[in-house]
């Protein structure tokens, strides 16, 4: 019987959903991050539980014939691109026959999944990054992603998945922030360890067609002597720099941002435009960190939500900044949008004010399931966009009392997409029609997702 500290050779044969090596031992599932399938490892065991073990990885005997020199010189050790070792085309392979087999497995779903629309580039694609912070006993600061599975921060000076004009930005900030004498939470936000006032993320944002950028420092205090000169000097430095922010996270949690964004200099958010219009969007609200792969989903929305929408009506769940009610809007919907986050709420009425679309466009803050279930009778379409964990028992039992005729459901989590279209289909009310998916994230683990479903 195996046990804790054993030193295994093990067959990668798979993937799991969280792109870990999977391989058998003795009957039991091994997963092995930093493991492809191809590879023969050796691994030594961390856990042995009775269904599983988890081994930690010490070499790699045989490589993988998919297994490529990572673009990013801290793949082994960074937690954020568990993917990077994998070529580009096993990684769109093995995110096409995953998205199926949870369909399946969880859902009991055989539906027509549609081939995988590839990113144009699987590098310099996030237009967002933040970056938790530390500084060392003897002063020197680090700044980069958390190895995986810890709170133990990785240093960098560069991440090449994120856009190129902020990935510059890096280096010369990180040396800014370490002459400053300003306090830094020491331990990059863990929750679990005894935390220190100061600074604990580096925040940046662009605008991938405007060019402009926006700093956000989230602190947990706002005592920080000199910022303002510190922020004018970095306007001066980089002109496209159209906002820097000061966000206040005072929490002993792993939130990464509180309630309240301040402008320093400038303004609080940047111009972007989107499928054709013009979007605000501020330093603390959601916006898909892939805007290219973002835009390339709307005409698969439209196609998902029928033919001419005419006088159609159109809920738009978990809207955030207007991202798809105001294209939909744009292309003859009504549209009444529904977001929980008061600030996403705000933004989306300018975003709707500055494209000319109030008549098409409404914004509501409010919880999901409790306006579902009060104004989604009579609705022609609905659209989900829900968080990661997926609908709520409510919001899914409000859908099936007035089921609207056509719902497009755009997910970032196959096994809750899997679970809500069982439900949905399940009831015998909808049939789905096609599952779209899309790269949103290239060299991570993760898949976005649309499903189209119609009401039988």
């Amino acid at each position: 019987m195996a046990s804790v500290g054993d030193k295994l050779q093990i067959e990668i044969t798979d993937l799991g959903h969280d792109g870990q090596g999977v391989g058998r031992h003795g009957g039991q599932v091994v997963f092995v991050s930093g493991a492809l399938p191809g590879d023969t490892v050796q691994v030594r065991l961390q856990v042995v539980a009775r269904r599983h073990l988890v081994g930690e990885l010490q070499r790699v005997l045989t490589p993988s014939p998919e297994r490529r020199r990572p673009p990013c010189i801290l793949a082994d050790n960074c937690g954020g691109c568990s993917l990077q070792p994998l070529e580009d085309g096993a990684q769109a392979a093995w995110k096409q026959r995953s998205l199926e087999q949870t369909l399946q497995r969880i859902g009991g779903l055989s539906a027509p999944v549609r081939p995988l629309l590839v990113a144009e580039s699987t590098l310099g694609y996030r237009n967002r990054a933040v970056i938790p912070l530390e500084r060392r006993a003897d002063g020197r600061l680090r700044a980069g992603y958390y190895r995986r599975g810890t709170h133990r921060i990785v240093n960098m000076a560069r991440c090449p998945v994120l856009d190129p004009r902020i990935d510059a930005l890096i280096a010369p900030l990180k040396a800014d922030l370490e002459a400053s004498d300003w306090p830094v939470d020491r331990h990059g936000g863990d929750p679990q360890a005894e935390e220190g006032p100061g600074l604990r993320h580096l925040g940046l944002r662009v605008g991938v067609a405007t060019g402009e950028l926006l700093l956000t420092l989230i602190s947990s205090h706002d005592d920080l002597p000199g910022l303002d000169a510190m922020a004018d000097a970095w306007r001066q430095r980089w002109p496209q720099l159209v906002g820097v922010c000061l966000n206040l996270q005072p929490l002993p949690t792993n939130r990464l941002m509180g309630e309240e964004t301040r402008a320093i200099r400038g303004r609080e958010w940047l111009h972007e435009s989107f499928a054709g219009l013009r979007f605000r969007i501020a330093a603390d609200t959601f916006f898909q960190v892939n805007t290219r792969q973002a835009e390339r989903l709307v005409p698969y929305l439209m196609e998902a939500l029928g033919p001419g929408p005419g006088d159609g009506t159109l809920l738009d769940a978990y809207c955030g900044i207007g991202t798809y009610s105001l294209p939909l809007a744009a292309a003859g919907w009504h549209v009444s949008g529904v977001e929980l986050h008061p600030r996403a709420v705000a933004m989306a009425r300018l975003n709707a004010a500055a494209n000319e679309l109030e008549a098409r466009a409404q914004f509501e803050q409010a919880d999901v399931p409790q306006v579902l279930e009060e104004r989604l009778q009579g609705m022609t379409a609905l659209v989900l966009d829900p968080p990661r964990k997926g609908l709520s028992p409510a919001a899914t039992a409000a859908i099936l009392a007035a089921p609207p005729s056509r719902i497009a459901y755009v997910s970032c989590d196959p096994a809750a997409l899997a679970r809500d279209l069982a439900q949905l289909c399940g009831s015998g009310l909808y049939r789905l029609n096609w599952v779209q998916p899309i790269d949103f994230f290239p060299n991570t683990s993760h898949v976005e997702a649309l499903a189209a479903l119609e009401r039988v």
